[in-house]
């Protein structure tokens, strides 16, 4: 069965854009978009039953996104994934993030 398990929009130690904000869609997806590519970086690909990907949730102030790892519950590896990243997830951004979040919008690249 497929499921996912939501990591966040930002390593937990770093501020993050807030729903309401005027900038906060280009923002948080710019955000969410540096917080994957450095989990990518840091745990490399996922196995085969999990990806990586940004969900949008509704709020009562609005839509908010965080990213998510989406994994087949019937494939361990990609359970066990999933849930690794949740409890090992980096607490700051790194350098490589730092560049993206400061680049304009149309240089952040997926990797």
């Amino acid at each position: 069965m497929r499921d996912y398990i939501s990591i966040g929009p930002s390593p937990c130690n770093e501020e993050c854009a807030q729903v309401g904000q005027d900038n906060y869609p280009e923002q948080s997806k710019k955000e969410c978009r540096a917080f994957l590519n450095q989990l990518s970086r840091v745990f490399g690909e996922p196995p085969g039953g999990a990806h990586l990907g940004i969900k949008s949730f509704p709020h009562d102030f609005g839509t908010y996104r965080e990213v998510v790892c989406y994994f087949d519950d019937d494939v361990p590896e990609a359970r066990d994934f999933a849930f690794m990243l949740e409890g090992k997830s980096p607490e700051n951004w790194d350098e490589e993030a730092h560049k993206e979040l400061s680049a304009p919008a149309a240089e952040t690249v997926r990797r």
